[in-house]
Formats: structure tokens, sequence, C-alpha cells
């Protein structure tokens, strides 16, 4: 329902979206597009729509930058998806890479040397050209040691990073040491305006990471996306405008997108975003799964169709730290104990969580992968089933004991306590975490429960690294090397462990040849072998506990145009070729 940046997986705090009509629609004019001479046509199934109205998105946190390139959680990558492009953009039905700034590319024959073309005629919202400087400072910032992005991470390959340089003012050459078979799969990282951001960077790394952030003037914050943001008031709505200038058309030419304006409200949780749609005040609603039913007998009343999409890429999940910087024993070593963390995942309640949670719309997960994904899905892992005496069983073999008062300790005597956390706008999130304190406390763990902000948790994980256990979740995508920022060990969201500058155990380390390899392949289906055991060492070692993969089921009214609820995780239709087929009010 969101138009993302498919190259690199983020942390997500459930980012739902509405919209709202508004008058002034007009039939789309044919354009003639002089400054222009190549504009993308979006040829995927979508009508001819009209110019006009205000559409209207919501998420439950406030943005933590506007900088791009620094943008690690959803909160901000979704809001600056609609600002910025990548040289090549995945379609959203087939997953297919397509090319968007680039124009087009070609392939030295030992598959180390990429030439990309820009498109002609992309400027930037203040009028300046987009050229092979832009790229090549993008990747400059990118790679500069202290600047805090997880895109370095997936552009690096055996630890040798990506080389690139600009052949002419069009023209831009990225090498590789090896062939990457997934190369045009990582290459997509939003382009940035040298004009804008080159005195920050060369002031250095900490300059640039604060600079764009969200007390920076919206329009100081350029782009070459659909819409150019106007006006952030915390706490309360982003808004923006439609770039007259987009480099995309629609079919019969008509320069896209069809929006006027939008607005991206921010409230304070879930309930809040069920209620304005129930309100009729909003046109799309990303509804929960238990609510299937009882949205699907309001459809005719409330003028909307639910659509029945398949399980998300997206993963919900808690991970327990184990970075000596953040957590020190005797938690560490409760922590690092696989026979600890394969106790306590027997002592979740994935049952319980489907059911209660997703009104049982939902798989159960066991590992990385969702089977929603239907080319690398591993269905063969071992599968934790909801057993306390299993529990209790594992962690006696590793030498925890429950004494008298009922508290579970360790071998040293130590009483086993740590808090659990999660994001307090994500009232799913916050129930998940209950149902997870009760079953460990039966285990006799002291669990001591608190939510807090979703921007304060991505601060600790990538940042402070001072938390015990967090219930939190990540963005999902095709191809699993795009979540090289995850699972190398050297990784900036490597969450239980990041940046290590060697693999801290083999099974780290086995991880880390698994995705050399798999990026190093260029057929599909042995690419799909390293695949199958990765899912295999996680399900084993269980650095992460996964819950559920629930279906996606977006409720939209049908006031709206060119919704297309197919293809990848139930997405509908782009908000470029978003259009309103009448006036609401």
């Amino acid at each position: 329902m969101q138009r993302k940046t498919p190259f690199l997986i983020a942390l997500t705090a459930v980012i739902l979206v509405a919209v709202v009509g508004a008058p002034g629609l007009t039939a789309a004019p044919k354009l003639t597009l002089p400054d222009m001479p190549n504009p993308k046509v979006i040829a995927y199934p979508h009508e001819v729509g009209k110019y006009g109205g205000v559409h209207v998105r919501a998420q439950i946190t406030d943005p933590r930058t506007f900088n791009i390139i620094v943008a690690q959680e959803t909160s901000s990558t979704d809001i600056l998806a609609n600002i910025f492009d990548g040289l090549v953009e995945q379609n959203y039905i087939t997953g297919e890479i397509e090319p968007a700034l680039a124009e087009s590319w070609t392939v030295s024959k030992d598959g180390r040397t990429w030439v990309f073309a820009l498109r002609q005629g992309v400027t930037w919202f203040d009028g300046k050209p987009v050229t092979a400087d832009d790229v090549v400072f993008t990747f400059q910032a990118i790679f500069t040691e202290g600047v805090q992005t997880s895109s370095r991470d997936t552009l690096t390959f055996d630890g040798k990073p990506l080389r690139f340089r600009k052949l002419d003012d069009r023209r831009v050459e990225f090498r590789t040491e090896k062939p990457i078979g997934t190369f045009l799969r990582v290459i997509g990282a939003s382009i940035v305006p040298r004009h804008k951001l080159a005195e920050a960077l060369a002031k250095g790394p900490a300059e640039f990471n604060r600079t764009w952030g969200v007390n920076t003037p919206p329009r100081e914050i350029i782009g070459t996306g659909p819409f150019v943001m106007q006006e952030y008031v915390p706490g309360q709505r982003v808004t923006f405008l439609r770039n007259t200038k987009y480099w995309k058309v629609d079919k019969a030419g008509n320069r896209l997108p069809y929006l006027t304006r939008y607005v991206r409200l921010i409230v304070p949780n879930l309930d809040a975003l069920r209620l304005k749609f129930l309100a009729k005040e909003t046109d799309v609603y990303a509804a929960r799964p238990r609510e299937f039913s009882e949205f699907k007998q309001m459809e005719r009343a409330q003028n909307f169709t639910i659509y029945d999409g398949p399980e998300t890429f997206s993963s919900e999940f808690v991970v327990l730290n184990q970075n000596p910087a953040g957590v020190k024993p005797p938690k560490l070593a409760w922590f690092q104990d696989q026979r600890f963390r394969r106790a306590i995942n027997h002592a979740i309640d994935r049952a319980t969580i489907a059911n209660q949670i997703y009104a049982g719309r939902a798989t159960p997960a066991w590992g990385p992968m969702s089977v929603g994904n239907k080319l690398y899905y591993n269905d063969k892992l071992p599968q934790y089933e909801y057993n306390l005496a299993r529990a209790e069983q594992l962690l006696a073999e590793a030498g925890y004991r429950k004494g008298s008062d009922g508290f579970l300790r360790d071998a040293q005597g130590n009483i086993v306590e740590f808090t659990l956390s999660t994001n307090a706008e994500n009232n799913d999130r916050v129930a998940m975490g209950n149902i997870l304190r009760q079953d460990w406390t039966k285990l006799g763990i002291k669990v001591n429960y608190a939510p807090e902000a979703f921007n304060t948790l991505v601060g600790k994980l990538t940042g402070t690294f001072n938390w015990d256990a967090i219930i939190i979740g990540l963005t999902g995508g095709i191809e699993p090397v795009t979540g090289k920022n995850v699972w190398l060990s050297s990784g900036s969201l490597h969450m239980w462990w990041p940046k290590q500058e060697k693999a801290a155990t083999p099974w780290e380390e086995e991880i880390n040849r698994l995705f050399s390899q798999a990026e190093n392949e260029v057929a599909q289906d042995k690419r799909k072998q390293f695949y199958l055991r990765w899912q295999q060492i996680v399900a084993e070692q269980v650095p992460i506990h996964y819950f559920s993969y629930p279906k996606t089921q977006p409720a939209v009214r049908n006031t709206m145009g060119n919704v297309t609820p197919i293809g990848l995780q139930g997405a509908i239709q782009p908000i470029d070729t978003l259009y309103y087929k009448q006036v609401l009010r």
C-alpha cells in the first residue's frame, strides 16, 4: 500500500495507511514533455486517472530523520520513500528489478563491471539536473566511515567495498572483485543531491548524520520523487505537494502522480487508525487479521472492499541482547547460551498469539523467511512446539533450577531476571509481550515488562545497545541478501550483537559465508540452497524468536481508482498511480 525502497531491511513499527478524497478532480490532460525525452512509462495494469485530490496516510510514530542515507526505521523510510529514488526499483507486482533514475545499464562479460546511464531530463525539486556527480556523491557518503548507514552492509562484498566512478555526466561505473548475481537487488540505494549535502559531508560524518534532521525546514529536503515535503508538525502530520516535474508517466503519456497533495498523519496507536477509518475519515486501512470477518460484514454499508491477501514478508519477533557492549554477566551468559534460547522458544505460545492477535489468520513462524516467499521458504525447519515441560527440561540440562520461592536461578545461583520491551504505540506487540511475560514467568523467570516509544527502542538497538529483550519487527524482501545489514555479523542491524569485527560464533561465520556464496551465484536455484541452509541455522540457533506471519488484508474505499491488490504481500497500486474516481464531499 505504499511506495517502498525494497533494497534494505528496516526496523518496522508497523505502519498503516489511510486516504481521503478532495474536490477539484479533473480529467488527465495529455502532456508534452519536452524536458523529458525518455520518461518512465508505467505499463502495469492501471487506468488513466484524473488529477486532483488529497491523499492522507497515517503512521503511529514520528520520523527520526529526513536523511535517507542514515534512516534505518520505517517511521522515517516510509515518509522518505516518496521523496527519493534509486537507480533501479522493484516492480510491485512481479518483484522484478526495473529501470528508475537509470534508464538502462550494461554489464561486462565477466560480470564484474556495471555501467548505468541516467535518465535524461530528471531534475531535483529545486530544478537542478540529476547527474553522475549526485550518484557518485551518494555512494561516497555511504562508504564514509562514521556515517550511520545500513546501505554500506549491502554494498560490501566479501569484505571489500563496491568501487564506483563517474564516466561522464550521465554514466556511472560500478566494479566488484567477483561477479555478483544479486547486484541489481542491492544497487537501489536512494540517490541524494550533492549540491545540498556535500558541505555537510566535508565537515565529517557526525555533521552529515545530523544534517536533514527532523528540525530541518521541509522545503530544504530535495529529492526526485513524486511528492515534495511542505510541512512537518511533530506528533500531528507531514504534508506533501505533487512534484509537477516527476519523471514517470502513465500509459497515455500523462505525467504522474495524479494526486495534488497527500498528508501523512501521526496518530498515537493502531486503534486510532481503525477509528478514523470507521468514522469514514479515511479511505484505506491495513486491517489487522482479527478484524477481517468484522470488516467483511461492513463492506456494503461503509462502501469499501477488504481484500484477502497473502502472508506478509515482514516479521514480528523477540530478540535477546548478546552484545557485551550493552549487557553484562550474568545476563550475557544466559542470552549467549543456545540451550537457554531454545528453552524459552518452547515457552512462546504461538497458537495463542495467532488466535488472540491474528484471529487464526497467520502462519506460525519457525525461521526468518515468510511462507509467503514462494521462492526461498524452507518448509523443513525444526519446530518449537509450545511445551513448558520441555522448556523446563532444557533449562535443567543447562544448569538452571527453580527455587522454593518460584524464581529460576542459574548454576551460580543468580535469579534469572531481565527487562522485556516493545513499542508502546503498537497495541498488538504490547499484547504479544503480555503473552510472553506470562509464560516465561511460569518458568520462574522474573520478567520486567516495559513498553516504550518506538524511536527510543531504535536508538537503543542502533546506538546505546542498552537493552535486554525487545519485541520488534523487520520489513522483508524477496532476496535475503538485501538483509545483509541484519544477517552478517558485521551488519549494523545484526541486532543481538551488531558490527562485530570478527564473527563471534562459528554459526555466524557460516552465515557470513552462505551470504557471500549466495550473492556471487547468478543461478536462482543454486542461491536457494544457500538460503535454505541459512534458515536452518537460524532455526537451530534461535538468535531471534519468531512468532507468526499474518495475512495482509487492505480495506479500501470504492471511491479510489487503480486499486490492484495483487503482487508482493498483497500490495495495492503504488501512490504514483492512485487517483480518486469521485469526490467524497
